[in-house]
């Protein structure tokens, strides 16, 4: 019996992880206090100048409780800080705090040696068409066809 092929998107969930487990093991090992992929993904979605609850909830899909529980574990690491937000008197902004920004730097060449190490395991020609497909604007997702 064969096995079901799997669909693009359990293909793509599962080299989502793949980077996820690698970036979380070498923090880890580089002596960085432990974070949950929910709070790794949270860290990547943060704007410079600062995000709103509500913004990255959307930006991450998931709910606001659950982005308000990893910036609290973040803020408890010292991480990121809430702070006003000028354009708004009844909101929040989630920045990174100065250890948040040197922990971002270190992640970001993390996930370069990763890039580096995927291209070594499934050649430089793969690696490159597989970011120019995915960098490639792919349009709002189609309507289902009535059948």
């Amino acid at each position: 019996m064969q096995p079901t092929r799997r669909n693009l998107p359990q293909l793509l969930g599962d080299a989502r992880r793949w980077f996820e487990e690698g970036l979380l093991a070498a923090l880890e090992a580089g002596g960085a206090a432990p974070v949950s992929p929910t709070q790794a993904q949270l860290f990547a979605a943060l704007d410079d100048q600062g995000t709103t609850i509500s913004e990255l909830a959307r930006r991450m899909g998931v709910t606001r409780q659950t982005v308000h529980q990893a910036v609290h574990g973040l803020v408890a690491a010292g991480l990121l800080e809430q702070t006003p937000d000028p354009a708004s008197a009844r909101q929040r902004l989630i920045r990174r705090t100065g250890e948040g920004e040197r922990a971002h730097r270190q992640a970001g060449l993390i996930l370069e040696q990763l890039e580096e190490q995927l291209a070594e395991r499934i050649g430089r020609e793969q690696a490159d068409a597989l970011r120019t497909a995915l960098e490639a604007p792919w349009g709002q997702p189609p309507v289902p066809r009535s059948a």
